[in-house]
């Protein structure tokens, strides 16, 4: 199963790679809410591996420069690959939501949580790219198992 995961945030970062680099070539003409969707994006998974990891977390909905972007998301995939070699899939982990909330999930939830969240949020930004005139990335994971 780790092997699946790993599959999984494999993809997870190619196509956020791919769509960094569109951000990156028209910067200039990018629909208003795609940087900060990408950011929360970025975020969001940042704060579940710092819950994972006991590190220091963004805020959910800070903005990142485009040029900024890029070491956030090496930076994740690094911590989310650690967070594979590291725990066990079935390990309950305790953290606070944003409210202070308390909460259980396993690690498995919390990672595939991720994914889920990224690929609804990259959706979005295409769809936004679409209705801006821009070509939307296709970033389906069958895409990616097929290179």
């Amino acid at each position: 199963m780790k092997s699946f995961f790993q599959d999984l945030y494999a993809f997870n970062h190619h196509f956020n790679l791919q769509l960094i680099e569109q951000f990156e070539q028209h910067e200039a003409s990018l629909p208003e809410k795609c940087i900060p969707l990408f950011s929360h994006m970025l975020n969001a998974h940042q704060i579940w591996n710092a819950r994972m990891l006991e590190l220091p977390a963004f805020g959910v909905f800070d903005v990142h420069l485009v040029a900024n972007i890029a070491q956030i998301a090496e930076n994740n995939q690094a911590h989310s690959l650690d967070i594979l070699e590291r725990f066990e899939l079935a390990q309950v982990i305790v953290y606070r939501n944003s409210k202070g909330e308390v909460f259980t999930n396993t690690v498995q939830d919390l990672l595939f949580h991720v994914i889920n969240h990224t690929t609804y949020h990259r959706g979005q930004i295409m769809a936004d790219f679409r209705n801006g005139g821009l070509e939307p990335l296709v970033s389906d994971y069958v895409f990616f198992r097929r290179k």
